[in-house]
């Protein structure tokens, strides 16, 4: 069982930055690929960054590529998502997941373990 715990959103304006944190419970941090996911209001949830275990392999939606960096440190259990250069388009509930896998998965039913999400607001 892992217990993900999400923090980091707030309100920023467009241009702004913003550090995402998801904190992991459990002692095998490392045998979980952690997604970040987002959902907007009236819209499904949808895939923003995938990292594996070990760290090497990374996936980014086409929408953040290049704007956000997700990245992990398994001696704390964390995962993060560094976002730069938001834009309103951006603003939604952001959701860490965790699955036990080596491969960094897309879509959100893949996943076994969510957090509670972090609102993350961007004004024009």
């Amino acid at each position: 069982q892992v217990q993900l715990v999400e923090s980091g959103g707030g309100l920023v304006q467009a241009g702004d930055s913003l550090r995402l944190s998801c904190a992991a419970s459990g002692r095998t941090f490392s045998g979980y690929t952690m997604g970040w996911f987002r959902q907007a209001p009236g819209k499904e949830r949808e895939f923003v960054a995938g990292i594996n275990g070990g760290g090497g392999n990374r996936l980014y939606a086409d929408s953040v590529k290049g704007r956000f960096t997700i990245s992990r440190d398994n001696a704390k259990n964390t995962v993060y998502l560094q976002m730069d250069n938001l834009k309103p388009e951006d603003t939604a509930v952001y959701y860490c997941a965790a699955d036990r896998t080596v491969f960094v998965l897309l879509h959100p039913a893949a996943y076994d373990y969510w957090g509670q999400g972090t609102q993350v607001t961007v004004s024009s």
